[in-house]
């Protein structure tokens, strides 16, 4: 079996990202020295990985806070519930969490840690390719709110991630494809070695398996490495680049769709559908190449995630926008291109292009 990778994020503080295959044994040696009591934070639909998993923290006081499913946790009442059962048990700062799921998990368990007496330890195991690629990596957690998705959270970096693609293998083929919209999208703003990966591989060849999934994972986790270890709290980068910013290309409006169809649309698939808008956007507004457009629509639909969407009318959409955290006072700022791997804030689009925009996604009137 192929040793595992280890990819270390140098923040302010420190912690190591481990992929690979059968990986689960290194989870102690992600806690921090000392703890004592570990709260497992996982969905009601992964009971069956709870007996095995927690037998890795044999010798410590192990309790489980079992959440819904996908985004149905990610609200004030289960971070309240899960508050009051770490009260009950009277968690301490020397103790941690452990989040067992996919990004909504470790979305609601690294806000439940980053809040729980101003801050414990979490170690985040992914089991989703969204949450190995996006969600785990990176100490954005968070919560949502009826106006809009992660308005409410905080920056709480993880004691370490450990990325086991084994788990993978069982994942729903339809997870797997969503989970690859994160993956292209990092191709686009930081490594198209990514994209060629993707362009010269049959889709049905990216398996749980199969060695260029794990070149995939590991790159993309690479490049959300780089980009918070100069950015972690998406102040701005250097010379005119977005820094933390620049992982959002696509999420403004992938934001507004996940809205507008109350969550039932993955989030990768958003990502994929915000991604080709955003080109489009640049296209008209700032002069990005045809040629980078196309690429945008043959490399998220060449592994069959969506590129077009009608599903809610324009104005709806940019009500939603206009809420978003990258928003500054009235005016709507996006992550666009202005060439391959170069990001930048376009602020203040004209209404006219953004209309346009969406006019060539949805094939109709905005």
């Amino acid at each position: 079996m192929t040793a595992p990778t280890v990819l270390h994020v140098a923040t302010a503080s420190p912690y190591d990202v481990v992929v690979g295959h059968g990986v689960l044994d290194r989870l102690r040696g992600l806690l921090p020295a000392g703890v004592q009591r570990v709260a497992i934070i996982t969905p009601e639909s992964l009971e069956h990985l709870l007996e095995p998993f927690a037998d890795l923290l044999e010798g410590l006081d192990v309790i489980v806070l079992q959440v819904p499913d996908g985004e149905e946790a990610k609200n004030w009442e289960v971070a309240a519930a899960c508050w009051e059962s770490l009260g009950e048990e009277g968690f301490t700062r020397s103790d941690a969490v452990v989040t067992l799921g996919g990004g909504a998990t470790t979305d609601l368990g690294g806000f439940v840690a980053a809040t729980w007496l101003r801050g414990v330890a979490v170690v985040h195991v992914p089991t989703s390719l969204l949450a190995m690629v996006d969600a785990a990596v990176g100490g954005k957690t968070g919560i949502d709110t009826p106006a809009g998705k992660n308005l409410v959270g905080s920056f709480h970096e993880p004691a370490g991630v450990l990325c086991d693609l084994d788990l993978l293998a069982t994942l729903p083929r339809e997870e797997l494809v969503a989970g690859l919209g994160e993956v292209i999208k990092c191709g686009f703003i930081a490594d198209p070695e990514i994209l060629a990966i993707v362009e010269r591989t049959a889709p049905e060849a990216l398996t749980a398996e199969s060695a260029e999934l794990r070149e995939l994972v590991e790159r993309a986790i690479q490049v959300k490495a780089d980009v918070v270890a100069v950015d972690l709290k998406e102040t701005g980068g250097a010379d005119g680049h977005p820094g933390r910013e620049a992982l959002n290309y696509g999420h403004t409006l992938a934001h507004a769709i996940e809205k507008a169809t109350d969550y039932s649309i993955r989030h990768g698939e958003a990502v994929a559908i915000g991604c080709v808008y955003v080109a489009e956007l640049a296209a008209r507004a700032g002069g990005l190449a045809p040629e980078l457009v196309a690429r945008h629509h043959s490399a998220f639909g060449r592994v069959g995630l969506p590129t077009t969407w009608r599903g809610a009318d324009f104005d709806s959409l940019l009500a939603t926008m206009r809420v978003d955290k990258k928003s500054r006072g009235n005016q709507l700022r996006f992550v666009v291109l202005s060439d391959l791997a170069k990001p930048v804030v376009l602020a203040g689009p004209s209404e006219d292009d953004l209309r346009a925009a969406y006019t060539a996604i949805s094939g109709g009137a905005a």
